[in-house]
């Protein structure tokens, strides 16, 4: 068995080797003659897959995206020619919501502001949002949810806002798969007249599709002197995206704030099972066996957790600002694309064990994602 998987996904090799041969494709580059022998095809969301890519393949039984969007996926011709298809939703949520987190920490330091006195819409209540939630709710946070399709399941007890009412929040963090149809669709969800009413007191914050924000209405905007502060993961036209809005950026990625090592591996765990269940054999690898040792392992603290400790603990494990210079320093010599391969390890809050002085109250539970114990 041919299968073919993107050479961005994290221990491919590991997972997939015993299950045929295998062979690494880069993703932005992909064309039909590269897998016209394949009978797994495992991508990432930079890669089409219609049609056109497979219209050499006539043996193919198996596509999976190690993603949580699935907007690249021509759904319904994979099912017309009986291919099986999975995704990966849920696998890299978490790493979004310490991205969104790591953002706040830094403009709060950079802005004096306290993270406890912020109000955050959170527009898109899936998985990623959910789990944001979950992180501001540790935080004590104030917050609320947008997401008029969720809004509408009866199993669904969670409260819901508008969009112009989780607009009015000091920060608006997008979390919505691209859809360019029906009533809900989120193409250009944020448009020009939308963009207008937001105010240089607010931060807007897009780490979802860069298609949900008319970008080049929000250079308009940011030109003609509006001030919302801005951080931005996705562009609109990725890899050739729209380089005069990175300077009214206060931080900007190449579309990283999925790619923690632990996101990226999960993605990749989850097409290894779906396969396994496609091939009818019992899956014997986990993610586990591969993860590295992190760099920083465990700390100990003999103080209260306030929030400069958290900042601290957030900025040790992951500070965007990091993304932001690489982003910056090479994004004009390398491209949008060099940047996203050669990212640099990251890993997740819960790679960190904090040992607290059991003299000590938790301030925190441990759903905020670090794991924390005590001694």
């Amino acid at each position: 068995m041919n299968i073919y998987y993107d050479e961005n996904m994290p221990f491919a090799a590991e997972f997939f080797a015993e299950l045929g041969t295998l062979t690494a494709f880069s993703g932005r580059c992909l064309q039909a003659q590269d897998i016209s022998d394949a009978d797994v095809l495992l991508v990432r969301s930079i890669s089409q897959v219609n049609q056109a890519l497979l219209k050499d393949n006539q043996r193919l039984r198996f596509v999976g995206t190690a993603t949580i969007g699935v907007d690249h996926i021509d759904q319904a011709y994979l099912a017309a020619r009986n291919i099986q298809f999975s995704s990966a939703p849920g696998c890299n949520a978490v790493s979004v919501a310490e991205y969104v987190l790591s953002a706040l920490v830094v403009l709060a330091e950079r802005y004096l502001f306290t993270l406890a006195d912020l109000t955050v819409g959170i527009v898109g209540a899936g998985n990623t949002g959910s789990r944001l939630s979950e992180k501001l709710s540790a935080l004590n946070i104030k917050h609320v949810l947008c997401d008029p399709i969720l809004a509408q399941n009866p199993d669904d007890q969670r409260q819901y806002v508008t969009l112009e009412q989780a607009l009015e929040c000091d920060v608006v963090s997008l979390h919505v798969p691209l859809t360019r149809a029906g009533e809900h669709a989120t193409y250009h969800l944020l448009d020009a007249e939308r963009l207008a009413k937001l105010s240089d007191q607010q931060i807007l914050i897009n780490a979802c599709r860069g298609e949900v924000i008319d970008n080049a209405a929000l250079l308009k905007l940011k030109q003609q002197g509006q001030g919302v502060k801005l951080v931005l993961d996705v562009w609109e036209h990725e890899p050739d995206i729209l380089m005069p809005l990175i300077d009214y950026c206060e931080i900007s990625t190449a579309h990283i704030a999925g790619y923690s090592l632990e996101g990226k591996a999960r993605g990749t765990e989850i097409l290894y099972r779906a396969l396994c269940k496609q091939l009818a054999i019992l899956p014997n690898k986990q993610l586990k066996d591969f993860l590295p040792v992190p760099a920083i392992s465990s700390v100990k603290i003999n103080s209260p957790i306030d929030e400069l400790l958290l900042n601290q603990l957030v900025k040790m494990v992951y500070d965007v600002r990091r993304d932001d210079a690489i982003f910056r320093q090479q994004i004009n010599t390398q491209g949008f694309d060099y940047i996203r391969k050669t990212y640099p390890a990251r890993r997740e809050f819960s790679s960190l064990s904090v040992a607290l002085n059991n003299s000590l109250n938790l301030a925190m539970p441990n759903q905020l994602g670090f794991n924390f114990n005590i001694q």
